[in-house]
């Protein structure tokens, strides 16, 4: 029997039993089952929880209409009678209201854009104009959507124009529709699921965090070391170098969202870094690299020892290298790794990078800005530490602080995003949706605690989640999450005491976690058996509360988490 990942539920106005078919049978993650709600009946399944369709539990849903079936006055605009643009957006605001019911009911919702009906040209070329225009009005209706829907934690706009635009003129279909009442074509459809799965491996956290690149014949073109910094091929009046800048923008503005960027290359490591540093048409260089490895080794083991030195599972990391020898050799020794085709034309590189959906995401917080950055700053810790004798000399030499914040509406995103995507610091790896977090720590005897450190290199950000709850006299601590990045500076021990002395502070006897192992997360088992607290046989680490945990004497702790 086939195993599912999710459950959907399927609304519109419109028959989406072909949609429920690719979705069921796509094989990337997640697998999905499918319920179709009722034909026709949007309204009643959004507002009436005891249909049917609803008694299968589903997480996700997908709410996909026709503009003109759950918008009178956009009907009516269909038919050129003359409605005041103000009342159709007060039936999208008030349609918005209803899909906000589905916020405690689904974890995710997507939402597609509405589209005007195949083939209609409304007033022509004065269809974008203000009084009337069928375009006009509906460009308003979707940004209105967006815009409420922003507003809810759970509901996600998905862009249906960029389907219709991929498939062209045959999007649309009139057989279809007065056949089966399908208003779009299967490869519509096709294009739905991609960008659903996408967005929810992104949601997940599950989307790739690591870009590998080659250098020669990659990022510019030429085998530096046979011609020379100062003949690659790379800008100017050149079809070929134009197109490699344009591919380095790309990825620099992935770098910006939070995309982590890194190189393996079999090339002499000064002569490659000097193209980096020096040459005047590069847009990348050294500080948008989280890391390199410029050798004449074997790439296969470089991408391991580079994604290890990040703190990365290989399931991060996407390679990119124009040479299929290359790209077979990682594909076959490290199946983890995602290895795309890559053209032979450098002119498609662009689009090529372009078309990847494993590197779809959540929100960008601050931090995703500024990752590479925090990298930049740990390989400077790093040669720090190589020059200080002892490991407890060289924490000295940090000026770590470490602020301590409760959650709230400012940090909410960001400690989500941490939530679902740790993996390896996680004591029970639970994962959360806003809602759902916020809904959790509203409980009375919960709370959720958000930590940040800062030290002489640089902001590091939110790194640290805990979250506690009270039971009769023992402090449970629920969520134990920590950023990889930040292991083995005693930042890990410090979220400990002050989990500690909170419960010491309430007069309570006891805190326990119980660690629940999953693939990845062993490093926090590790972390527990050698912090000083009591194992029992059934995975759960105890301390008394009688007892003070000692905090690490080099870090600075400030407490706002009261304010």
């Amino acid at each position: 029997m086939r195993a599912y990942d999710q459950k959907a539920i399927l609304i519109s106005d419109f028959t989406l039993n072909n949609f429920a078919g690719y979705l069921e049978n796509d094989e990337s993650f997640p697998r999905i089952l499918a319920t179709v709600a009722p034909f026709g009946q949007v309204m009643q399944v959004l507002m009436n929880e005891t249909l049917d369709c609803w008694q299968a539990a589903p997480d996700l849903g997908v709410v996909w209409t026709r503009p003109e079936a759950v918008i009178e006055g956009f009907n009516k605009t269909l038919q050129c009678e003359a409605v005041d643009l103000e009342e159709i957006l007060q039936q999208v605001d008030a349609f918005c209201e209803t899909l906000r019911k589905l916020e405690r009911r689904l974890k995710l919702v997507f939402i597609p854009t509405w589209l005007l009906p195949g083939h209609q040209r409304g007033l022509g070329a004065l269809d974008l104009r203000a009084n009337g225009g069928m375009a006009y009005t509906l460009m308003h209706m979707n940004l209105r959507l967006a815009q409420n829907c922003s507003a809810i934690p759970n509901c996600i706009v998905l862009d249906a124009q960029k389907w219709i635009a991929s498939v062209g003129s045959r999007a649309f279909s009139f057989k279809l529709w007065y056949l089966a009442k399908i208003p779009f074509a299967n490869e519509v459809f096709k294009e739905a699921v991609r960008d659903i799965k996408a967005g929810m491996r992104g949601l997940s956290g599950r989307g790739k965090k690591l870009i590998i690149l080659d250098l020669d014949d990659t990022l510019w073109g030429g085998i530096v070391g046979e011609v020379g910094c100062e003949n690659l091929v790379l800008g100017g009046h050149d079809p070929v170098g134009e197109a490699l800048v344009d591919f380095q923008k790309e990825l620099k503005s992935l770098k910006n969202r939070g995309v982590l960027l890194a190189v393996v290359s079999k090339n002499d490591e000064g002569v490659a870094l000097r193209v980096l540093r020096e040459h005047p048409e590069m847009v990348l260089r050294e500080g948008d690299l989280a890391g390199w490895k410029i050798n004449w080794q074997d790439k296969a083991r470089n991408i391991v020892e580079l994604v290890g030195k990040l703190n990365l599972g290989l399931d991060a990391a996407v390679f990119i290298d124009d040479n299929p020898v290359e790209r077979a050799r990682v594909r076959e020794a490290l199946p983890d790794v995602l290895v795309p085709d890559w053209p032979k034309d450098k002119l498609q590189y662009r689009q090529a990078l372009l078309s990847l959906d494993c590197l779809d995401g959540g929100f960008i917080s601050s931090e995703d800005r500024q990752r590479t950055e925090m990298y930049a700053a740990e390989r400077q810790r790093s040669q720090l530490k190589d020059t200080v004798g002892s490991l407890e000399e060289w924490l000295k030499t940090l000026n770590t602080q470490l602020t301590v914040e409760s959650l709230n509406d400012a940090n909410l995103g960001r400690i989500t995003q941490l939530f679902n995507k740790t993996n390896q610091m996680n004591l029970s790896t639970r994962r959360m949706t806003s809602a759902e977090l916020s809904a959790w720590a509203s409980e009375q005897g919960h709370r959720v605690f958000a930590f940040r450190v800062s030290d002489k290199f640089g902001d590091s950000g939110l790194i640290g989640i805990l979250s506690t709850e009270v039971r009769q006299e023992t402090l449970q601590i629920v969520d134990f999450v920590f950023s990889c990045r930040m292991m083995g500076r005693n930042i890990e021990e410090t979220l400990l005491s002050l989990a500690i002395d909170y419960g010491r502070a309430r007069g309570l006897k006891k805190a326990c976690a119980r660690y629940i192992p999953t693939k990845k997360n062993r490093p926090c088992f590790d972390f527990l058996l050698n912090s000083g607290l009591a194992r029992s046989s059934d995975g759960i680490f105890s301390w008394d509360l009688s007892n003070a945990y000692p905090i690490p004497p080099h870090i600075e702790v400030r407490d706002v988490s009261a304010t």
